[in-house]
């Protein structure tokens, strides 16, 4: 069964680290999925997703990590050395300094993978002043199929603790204000998270998000972007014909 979820992992990663794809360079971006109430597997600090293998992935215990968002303050030291105690295996590798927030990620209902990118489109606009546009509208039918009707904009944050802490902060009120989990996070600055029940599901909300970004830059340049109103995303959202697509992409 675990050798099934890791290698569910590695595939994931491998999609994710293709170069020709722009999502991950070299030593860019993780990925992590749940094994079961108590640990979870995440990808080790320095490998790269392109090329993952088995022994580049740990597991690591959830009750080591979470405790960690309640902390007000941690050393970076303080934060390594919790990284390691929570290695289920404790010859396995460092896991990744954002393994806190893949950890709180997995414990929202229904979540069973999560992938983050530093994808080139999504960061052309996370480093612009139109940010928080692209994340709280939606431009076409697909990407509301893929993506949700919105994402979460997370403001820049130092990556750590301290944005594990700002993600599950921002993460709650957008599911309060949407009623909804969120299946795309934008990071200020930083880079894309994707969430879903399948490994196919994060993929494909990544690479859709990724497509939007180009269609924004583009349209940025004619001029800016045309936004659907609130009642066409609506009317997507809850057309049956698009929640079949939605289970036909493993996005539910």
């Amino acid at each position: 069964m675990k050798n099934a979820i890791v290698q569910d992992l590695i595939t994931l990663s491998h999609e994710i680290g293709r170069e020709d794809r722009g999502l991950a360079m070299l030593g860019e971006g993780n990925t992590s999925t749940r094994v079961n109430d108590e640990t979870f597997i995440v990808k080790a600090s320095g490998t790269c997703l392109g090329t993952l293998q088995p022994e580049d992935v740990v597991e690591c215990r959830f009750d080591a990590l979470l405790p960690l968002l309640e902390k007000s303050s941690m050393s970076d030291k303080d934060v390594d050395d919790a990284l390691l105690a929570a290695r289920v295996d404790s010859t396995a590798k460092k896991p990744s300094v954002e393994a806190v927030f893949h950890a709180y990620f997995l414990t929202l209902p229904g979540i069973k993978f999560v992938g983050h990118s530093h994808a080139i489109s999504v960061n052309q606009i996370l480093c612009s002043p139109r940010a928080r546009d692209f994340a709280e509208k939606r431009m076409f039918p697909d990407e509301i199929v893929c993506c949700g009707t919105a994402s979460v904009f997370v403001p820049y944050t130092d990556p750590g603790l301290k944005l594990a802490q700002t993600l599950r902060r921002d993460t709650e009120g957008f599911i309060k204000k949407h009623q909804r989990q969120p299946r795309v996070v934008l990071m200020q600055n930083h880079g894309i998270i994707t969430l879903g029940a399948t490994w196919q599901s994060v993929l494909s909300a990544m690479l859709m998000a990724e497509k939007a970004a180009k269609v924004f830059v583009g349209a940025a340049a004619l001029g800016g972007p045309v936004f659907f109103s609130e009642s066409n995303v609506h009317r997507i959202d809850n057309r049956p014909d698009e929640a079949y697509r939605q289970r036909a992409l493993k996005m539910a």
